[in-house]
């Protein structure tokens, strides 16, 4: 391919108010090329609303499988045969292996159509489908729920966040310990397989969240390593995803987290890093010109 092209897009669109406010205006200062919903979320009315009167802005469904926080939850959007999704409260399950454990296949399908339905119906037009937690992966040993996702984004004519190559240095810190890498490479392998079967577009490599106790002790040092990451990606389509949000007591309230979300948004809202990023010839892209360049590929 030559180019090097980079998707940033905002992660938990919808979530809450202040990363609804932290996406619209990273939107507008070219901060970030792509979103996506998370349509189970309370405030994905709001997101939904704003991005279908904005199609200049490319938005895409977060399915969502998952609630990981302890005191703010939410749980699934399809009214009936969603059992199996949910834990003893009525809320989706915290972690990705207890959902993959007790999924039933019928009743994911069921929920995926159901999340891009309520999107459409509070007006956005999705651009792509991606994933909150990873949950669709199957890292954890349920191998249907992937095959499954693409044969639905082939029918809906979606292109998903999936990547084509594994590289060990991006390996995040949360990956399996019992899934070897030579294991993990044969799977992607076979999702790209299945994928091309469906003839869904995906991008190449995935960049995941790199935190450390290191970048957490001060803006300075996050912003050094994620704009030497960023500058060193490989020829082809990257995507990072980022979960920006403004400091607030909503998002003291969620999680102990928030400075990481706070620090997301001022990095990619301050005009010097994408300046920086394409000075070193980083091209940003959205889902659309994913689109584009796979068919390309395919003439």
């Amino acid at each position: 391919m030559g180019e090097k092209y980079l998707i940033i897009n905002a992660d938990d669109f919808g979530m809450c108010r202040s990363a609804n406010l932290a996406t619209f205006d990273l939107f507008e200062k070219g901060g970030i090329t792509s979103a996506t919903v998370m349509v189970p979320c309370g405030w994905s009315p709001e997101a939904c609303k704003w991005a279908g009167e904005n199609p200049q802005y490319p938005v895409g469904v977060h399915l969502t499988f998952t609630s990981e926080w302890s005191k703010y939850r939410w749980g699934p959007v399809s009214l009936d045969n969603n059992s199996t999704l949910c834990d003893k409260f009525g809320y989706f399950y915290h972690e990705n292996d207890e959902f993959e454990e007790h999924c039933d296949i019928d009743q994911v399908e069921n929920e995926i159509r159901a999340q891009v339905a309520r999107a459409k119906l509070l007006g956005l037009n999705p651009s792509h489908l991606d994933n909150h937690m990873g949950s669709l992966y199957g890292l954890n040993g349920n191998y249907e729920v992937m095959p499954k996702t693409f044969e639905i984004c082939g029918e809906m004519g979606y292109a998903f966040r999936m990547f084509k190559y594994f590289r060990v240095e991006e390996i995040p810190e949360d990956f399996p310990e019992d899934v070897p890498i030579e294991v993990a490479q044969m799977l992607i392998d076979g999702y790209v397989r299945n994928a091309d079967q469906n003839k869904v577009p995906l991008i190449d490599y995935l960049l995941f969240p790199d935190w450390n106790d290191e970048r957490r002790a001060n803006y300075e040092t996050y912003r050094e390593h994620m704009l030497n990451r960023l500058t060193n990606i490989p020829e082809g389509i990257s995507e990072t995803f980022i979960h920006p949000a403004f400091e607030s007591d909503e998002m003291k309230g969620i999680t102990s987290t928030w400075h990481e979300r706070s620090w997301e948004y001022k990095l990619f809202a301050d005009p010097k890093t994408r300046q920086h990023l394409e000075s070193k010839g980083i091209k940003y892209i959205n889902y659309h010109d994913v689109v584009r360049l796979r068919a390309q590929e395919q003439k």
